[in-house]
C-alpha cells in the first residue's frame, strides 16, 4: 500500500515538473495581464500620469457613452450575422467533402487554406479586390450594375458586409475540419440501420447526423462566436472602423481609445466589458449545447 502511494506521489511530481514551465508562461501571459486590465479599468491612467483610483467612474462613462454603444451594436451585428453563417457553411461543405469522389483532397485543401493565411494579408488583398477604381471585384459588380459608386468600403452598409464576408471566407475551413472529423467519426452502421427503417435522406441528417455532431456543434459555435466578438485584424486593415465609425466594433475601439488615445483606464473598462460579454455569452451556449449532447 505504501509503495503505491509512493509511486503516485513520484507520478503527481512528475506531472507538476512537466505542467509548471506551461503554468508559468499562462500566468505570465494570461492571468497577470487579465488581472492588470482589471485594476486598470477602475483607474484613470495615461503614459504621463500613474494610475489614478476612480473607482466606477469608467463605467459609469462607459454606460453613457454613444461611441461604446455604437460598437457593441457593430460587435453584436456582426456576431449574429457571421456565426450562424459560418456555421451553415462549414457544415454543408464538411457534409460535401465528406463524400468519396475525385479530387477530394485538393478541394479540403483549398477550402482549408484560407485559415493559415495572415489575416492582415487577406485583408490587404481583399481592400484591392475592392478597391473603386482598379478593383476586380468592384469590375465585376459594374458589369452587372451593382457596384456602389463610392466603393464597397467607403459606404457604412457596404464596408460591414465587405468585413463580414472577408471573416466568414477566412474561418470557414477550420471549421469544416472540425466537422469533417465529427462526421468520420460517426459509426457506420447508425446510417445502415436507418436505411433498413426506411429513413429518407433528411430523416438521416435529423435522427443520425445532427444529433451525433452535438458535441462538434456545441465546440464551433462557441469558438465561432467568441471570434466574431473579438474581431479586429480585417477591420483594422480594411476600414480602421470606419467609414463614419460604421464598422468599428469594441476590439478595434479598445485599440483606438487605448492605444492611440493613451486612455488606459478606459480602454481597460471596455476590455472588461468586452470579456464579461463574451463569459456569458460561451456560458448561455455551453449550458444550451449540454442539454442536446448525445453520447455514443
Amino acid at each position: 500500500m505504501r509503495i503505491g502511494r509512493t509511486v503516485a506521489g513520484r507520478q503527481a511530481r512528475a506531472a507538476w515538473m512537466f505542467l509548471a514551465p506551461g503554468l508559468a508562461l499562462l500566468t505570465l501571459f494570461t492571468a497577470w495581464p487579465l488581472l492588470r486590465t482589471a485594476y486598470l479599468s477602475f483607474t484613470e491612467y495615461s503614459l504621463l500620469t500613474p494610475p489614478e483610483w476612480v473607482g466606477l467612474a469608467n463605467y459609469r462613462e462607459l454606460i453613457a457613452d454613444d461611441q461604446v454603444m455604437n460598437a457593441l451594436q457593430n460587435t453584436v451585428i456582426y456576431a449574429v450575422v457571421v456565426t450562424p453563417v459560418t456555421i451553415a457553411l462549414a457544415l454543408a461543405l464538411a457534409m460535401a467533402l465528406n463524400a468519396k469522389f475525385f479530387g477530394r483532397g485538393i478541394v479540403r485543401t483549398a477550402v482549408f487554406v484560407p485559415f493559415v493565411v495572415s489575416l492582415a494579408v487577406v485583408s490587404i488583398a481583399f481592400r484591392f479586390l475592392l478597391d473603386p477604381n482598379y478593383g476586380l471585384v468592384t469590375h465585376w459588380l459594374d458589369g452587372v450594375g451593382l457596384a456602389p459608386t463610392q466603393g464597397a468600403l467607403a459606404q457604412p452598409g457596404t464596408a460591414m458586409a465587405a468585413v463580414m464576408a472577408v471573416g466568414v471566407w477566412k474561418n470557414v475551413g477550420f471549421y469544416m475540419v472540425m466537422f469533417l472529423a465529427g462526421l468520420q467519426s460517426i459509426p457506420r452502421d447508425l446510417y445502415e440501420a436507418a436505411q433498413l427503417d426506411g429513413a429518407s435522406r433528411l430523416q438521416k441528417l435529423s435522427t443520425v447526423t445532427m444529433p451525433l455532431l452535438s458535441n462538434q456543434t456545441m465546440l464551433v459555435s462557441i469558438l465561432a462566436a467568441i471570434a466574431s466578438f473579438q474581431v479586429f485584424d480585417q477591420i483594422k486593415v480594411m476600414t480602421n472602423g470606419g467609414p463614419a465609425m460604421s464598422t468599428e466594433t469594441l476590439v478595434v475601439m479598445v485599440n483606438r481609445v487605448g492605444i492611440n488615445n493613451l486612455e488606459f483606464g478606459y480602454g481597460s473598462a471596455v476590455s472588461v466589458l468586452l470579456l464579461l460579454l463574451i463569459l456569458l455569452l460561451s456560458m448561455a451556449q455551453y449550458f444550451y449545447f449540454g442539454r442536446k449532447q448525445v453520447r455514443y
